[in-house]
Order: C-alpha cells, then structure tokens, then sequence
C-alpha cells in the first residue's frame, strides 16, 4: 500500500512539472516591441506606439510666462549723432591739393544704444531722455526684427523720460502695472539691451521704494532693485512676476560702470503722467511758487524749538515770485499744500509740482510757532530747472 501511495505522488509530481513547462513554453508569448530608428520611416509596421503626448512641465519658479508676455513689447534703440568732420588745413594747400584732390567735409555718425517699452497700439514708445536727447536719427528694432525710424514727440529731463513714435502695424503693447501695490521683496524682472547684446532678462527683487536726494534727477522717486541693470538697459521695462509694467530703468549706481546690485527705476505712475502731457502739449507743466528749502533735522528741530519733524523750512524766497506775493516768508515752515500734509522737502517739491499754474492754491505754514493760512496764486515752473 505504501508503494502505491509513493508511486502515485510521484506521477502527480511528474504531470504538473510537464503542465508548467508546456505553459511556459507553448502559450499565448506577448507580442513584439516595434522600435523605429531616427529617419526610419518606410515602413509603418517599424514605428513605436507611444501613448498620448503630455505638455511640457514647467519648474517651479520659472518666469516663463512673464518674460514672454513683456519682452515684445521692449525694443532696443539706436540714436545716431551726425558730426561734421573739419577738413585738414593742409588740405587747402594747392601744392597737397595737386596730390589729394579736392575733399568736401564729411559726415560720421556717432551711436549709442538704449532700450525703449511699447505703450501704445499707435505706436508711442516710453524711454529715458538721456537715450534720446541728444540724437539727430531714432530708429527702433523691435524683438520680432523689424525695424523703424523714429521721431521724438517730447521730453521731460527733471524726471529723464521721454516718448518717441514709430508707424508700425500690429504692435505688441505692454501692460501697465500698478507699482503703488509693490512692496520691498517682490520679484521683479528687468529687460532691456545690455552693451547692445539682444535683448536679455534679469531677475531680482525690489530692493527700496521711494529712493530720493540721489540727485540724478530733480523729481526722484525712484524703485530699487537688484535685478541686474547694465549700459544699454536705460529706458527698458522692470516689470511684476505677470509681465507687467512697474518701472523704466534709469540709473544705476556703479564705480566701475556694471552693475554691482542697485539700480532704479522711475515708477510707471509717474511715467504714464508724463506721458500723457508729453502727448496732449508735447511738454510737461508743472506748478511753482519760487522757494528753496531745506530739511527739518533733529538740530533744527531742537533750535527752532519745534515739537514735531515733519515739513520743510522755507530757506528762501524768489523776489517778486509766487510765494513772496503770498506772503511766504524765510524761516517759515511749510506744513501742507492744498490741505496735503509735507512730510520733507521732496513731498513739498512733489505737491507744488502737481498744482496747476494760474490757480490759487492753500498753504499752511508754521511761523513762531504760530500756523498759518496763505493764498499763493501758483506759477508755472521754469523749464530745464536742475
């Protein structure tokens, strides 16, 4: 009994052995991978079925979709100055004259380059007047590689901005941001043409905001940032993580003239101010009532026994000017203008700026330790005042 039970076990052992060499090697065998080589396309039956395309991922912190937006809009700028070239003395010598020939005097060209942003469809093109001011011939070379002639509608050296336009069509156009919103940390990008390279983005963050007494220009309201900004960059865009227009580029701050991680740049606010005057007159108006001030420091503060350091001392006065007729005398101290507080000389400089000429205008000022209430009929301020 006990050698048919060891014979059986033995068979059955021996039968599923065979049943699983048979599945392993007489079954259904899966079928091919098809794997086609690069070009090889003459057969159809060679070609690797692949799944359904994905899009691209995109890496964290990229800007991609910022820097597309803005960079059509920002064009580089070539300026050309045309100065005549005096003819040699000698040349008038008959005896070199036999030898040279006669030589009309001739023109070079002088170039520079900058940046410039697109603001408009018609054509209106935003940059800083030190690109432009001095230029005899415009033209712009957009991203997409057209090129134009441009002319200079106006210019506003006090903030360094000026328009320029091209007739071109389809252009693309910047958006304006909203930098009042911004604030110390976001990230910004700056485009523009650096040593005239092609158009480049940097990245950085806004460093300041309200950055003024730079003395690069006379109304200073400046955005800081590190984002890099190079010769060739002036007049470009600094724009928001969306593409959006915060700022031109002006200056930097450099002793070797690249950029070591300060630059500034004047705040769309103001440019689209000046613009539209520059637009409507082909200039800027701003208001002015003849004063030169000076800080309130805590010295002076203590020395005119002043319990507050807010405002600006009136140091002087321009004879038979707005403010003298008003009754604005040295030794005031200005506290508000039109029922607007003045925190320091540049806000007062700012708020009689924007006061319409001709107008009267309420001025509040402080005069032995008494306020006091003046109607300054204002004036319209000078041009090219530095």
């Amino acid at each position: 009994m006990r050698r048919l039970w060891l014979l059986f076990a033995q068979t059955v052992t021996v039968v599923l052995a065979l049943y699983f060499v048979y599945k392993a090697v007489g079954g259904e065998r899966p079928a091919p991978v098809r794997v086609q080589q690069m070009g090889s396309t003459d057969h159809p039956a060679a070609m690797l079925e692949a799944g359904p395309s994905k899009p691209p991922v995109t890496a964290g912190g990229s800007y991609r979709a910022a820097a597309s937006r803005a960079m059509p809009a920002v064009v580089n700028i070539i300026t050309s100055k045309l100065t005549k070239r005096k003819k040699h003395p000698l040349l008038r010598d008959p005896f070199f004259k036999k030898f040279f020939g006669e030589r009309e005097d001739s023109d070079d060209d002088e170039s520079s380059l900058g940046s410039g942003v697109i603001v408009s469809a018609q054509g209106y093109i935003l940059t800083n007047n030190h690109v432009v001011e001095a230029a005899d011939e415009i033209e712009v070379v957009l991203p997409d590689g057209r090129k134009a002639a441009a002319k200079l509608v106006g210019s506003d050296p006090e903030t360094d901005l000026a328009v320029i336009k091209i007739s071109l069509d389809k252009l693309p156009v910047i958006v304006l941001g909203q930098a009042e919103q911004a604030q110390v940390g976001d990230v910004v990008l700056a485009i523009g043409n650096p040593f005239g390279v092609g158009q480049t983005v940097t990245m950085g963050i806004i460093s300041a905001l309200g950055r003024n007494n730079l003395h690069i220009n006379h109304f200073e309201n400046f955005i800081q940032t590190d984002a890099a900004i190079n010769f060739g960059n002036s007049g470009g865009a600094l724009v928001d993580v969306s593409g959006n227009l915060l700022g031109i580029n002006s200056a930097i701050y450099s002793q070797s003239g690249g950029s070591v991680g300060i630059g500034f740049a004047i705040p769309v606010s103001t440019a689209k101010n000046v613009m539209e005057a520059i637009i409507k007159t082909g200039h800027v108006v701003r208001g002015w009532i003849g004063v030169e001030s000076q800080e309130i420091t805590p010295e002076l503060a203590a020395s005119f026994g002043l319990q507050r350091q807010s405002g600006a001392i009136i140091a002087g006065v321009v004879r038979h000017g707005p403010a003298d007729k008003g009754g604005v005398k040295p030794g005031d101290i200005l506290l508000t203008v039109d029922g607007k507080p003045v925190a320091d000389t540049n806000s007062m400089l700012n708020l009689i700026a924007q006061l319409t000429p001709g107008e009267k205008a309420k001025m509040t000022v402080l005069r032995k330790n008494k306020e006091t209430t003046l109607d300054v009929t204002v004036g319209k301020r000078p041009a090219n005042q530095k």
